[in-house]
Parts: structure tokens; sequence; C-alpha cells
């Protein structure tokens, strides 16, 4: 796994194993003179990654230090991802909701603001849902559940290919969690321009990928065990939200985001889309994303009285 400088690994432990995050400290090089003054009273700020071969906490290490001087940052590898606990199960929604959970209640001491990523941001509105009082604020980029508006993500082709057994774990080791494997996806599904694609990025998702039982969240989500329909939750969400989509993301495009920020625009107060980015804007324009969060954490922690009911 790739390290940053000034970032400390630490581990909590959840209903399903050890989950793994990185904070930095007061010895990493972006901190302003190293000063410690104030640092008890910094608020958190959480980046939670989103799913797929080889996915972990790296996806928003090229966003987080920006917010280290002001913010308390937590970064977490989900479990299943990452260098967190894999076990040996089909994963559900409901394994996710309930671990983030754990890992807020366990971590922060106040109401978080959260930044997340694709299905992963999708669990965290629900989370929200179910424990409202452990978030400050969302700020999610292209939060689908991959089954929205009634549409079974389960059914298309590659969906139903690893969902044979032996295939599947074949699919996967060939296909998957190779350099070539994750380039070819990175370069072809998740980035709008493969010029952004460079080697630590690869490297960085092949050594999650090549973890021992990898296969088993990764295979989860690829079959669509993870998927769900957000547009029947996201009018509960009673947090400030704002949502951030790249124009050419390949599984779910802005037009679902739209038509999802329209269902709760008391409480979802910005939708964003970028031209020329795909999936995961915080790799492929990370000072773009920077910018975004930073304006967000700004504009969503302004308190607005509640809409009144028309009379």
């Amino acid at each position: 796994m790739i390290e940053l400088p000034g970032v400390e690994r630490l581990s909590i432990t959840t209903s399903l194993g050890s989950m793994v995050y990185y904070t930095p400290t007061f010895a990493a090089p972006w901190m302003v003179g190293g000063d410690t003054e104030g640092a008890d009273g910094r608020p958190t700020l959480a980046f939670l990654h989103g799913f797929g071969g080889g996915s972990s906490a790296y996806e928003w290490s090229k966003v987080y230090p920006a917010f280290a001087d002001e913010y308390r940052v937590i970064a977490p590898d989900l479990i299943g991802w990452g260098r967190s606990h894999h076990p040996e199960r089909n994963y559900s929604p409901d394994d996710y909701i309930t671990t983030i959970v754990e890992f807020l209640e366990q971590v922060c001491d106040t109401p978080t603001a959260v930044v997340a990523s694709s299905l992963t941001a999708a669990i965290v509105a629900r989370a929200a849902i179910a424990r409202p009082e452990l978030f400050k604020l969302l700020i999610l980029t292209a939060p689908a559940g991959l089954s929205d508006f009634g549409r079974d993500y389960s059914r298309n082709f590659f969906a139903q290919l690893v969902s044979t057994p032996v295939l599947d774990r074949v699919i996967y080791n060939a296909g998957v969690a190779t350099a070539g494997g994750i380039r070819n996806f990175l370069e072809t599904r998740q980035f709008a321009n493969p010029e952004r694609v460079y080697e630590e990025i690869v490297m960085a998702y092949l050594a999650s990928a090549q973890q021992p039982n990898a296969e088993y969240a990764a295979l989860s989500f690829v079959r669509g065990d993870l998927s769900f329909d957000l547009a029947r939750y996201i009018g509960q969400v009673q947090i400030p939200t704002a949502i951030i989509w790249g124009r050419e993301s390949q599984f779910t495009g802005p037009e679902i985001g739209k038509r999802l920020a329209a269902l709760n625009p008391q409480y979802i107060r910005s939708f964003i889309e970028l031209p020329e980015v795909g999936l995961t804007p915080q790799l492929e324009v990370p000072g773009v994303a920077i910018a975004l969060v930073g304006r967000f954490l700004k504009e969503l922690s302004v308190v607005t009285p509640p809409v009144s009911a028309p009379q």
C-alpha cells in the first residue's frame, strides 16, 4: 500500500472485524509549523471511498491533506477493502450501514462532516437516515444505489457472469486483480480522460485488490449484492447535503443524480455537474474536488430555517 508522509494508521474493531483508518498527524509537512495549539477543538472530517476492484482510502489521498490543518481528518479502508479485515462473506448494504455507523460512533465525539463516493455515498445517505445524530453534513460524489428508479443492475451480463461459482474467482484473479486489468478499467470506465491515470494510482489499486480475501467484497459489488434503489430513501435524508457528479460517469450519469436531488430539495442544497470528469473527480481532478469540498463545508455549515408548509 502507498503511505503518505505524516499520516498515521490506526484501527478500530467493528462487528465485522478490524477497520483501519488514516489520519494526518502534526508531523505532516503540510501542517502550519507543526503547531498543535487548538488541535482538540478541530471538527472532524471523514472521507469514505467507493467500491470497485482495488478500492481503498487511497481514493481520497490527493484531497484530504488539504483539510488537515483545519480539520481532524479521518479516512478509513472500509471492511473488505484495503488493509481492513476481509471477512469471507457475501456483503450486503446493511453490512456497510452498520460498520460505517460503528466507525463514526467510535472515532467521532460530535456530529461529523462526511465526504463519500459513489455507492458508498448512497449507503452513507441511508446511514444518515438511520442515525442522523452522527452526521453534521454530507458531501457526496455520484451517490447512486445502482438500482435507482427501478433499474436492476444485477441483470446486466457481467453481473450474471460473475455470479457463477468458481468462474467468479477466475475472473477476479485474471481480469481484476492485475495491473493490466486495473489500468484498463480506470482508463475506459472510471476516468473520463485516460491520460489522467498514472502508475501510482494503478499500483495503489493493485495492492488493495491483491489483499487476501479481497475478492469477497469486490465480487459482492460486481454481482449487484450491494445495489439498491436510492430513490426509495433519499427523500428521508434530513442532513444538509451537496452532490458532485462527473458528467462522463459511465455507471450512472448526472441525469440520475438530478432526479435523486429533486426528491429532497430541502436538504440537498447543491448539485454540481463536472464536465469532462468521470466517476471519481477526487482522483481525476483533485484540485477541483478540493475546491468544491472546501466550498460545501462552508455553505452547508450555515444554518437555514426549515421550509414552511404552504398555508
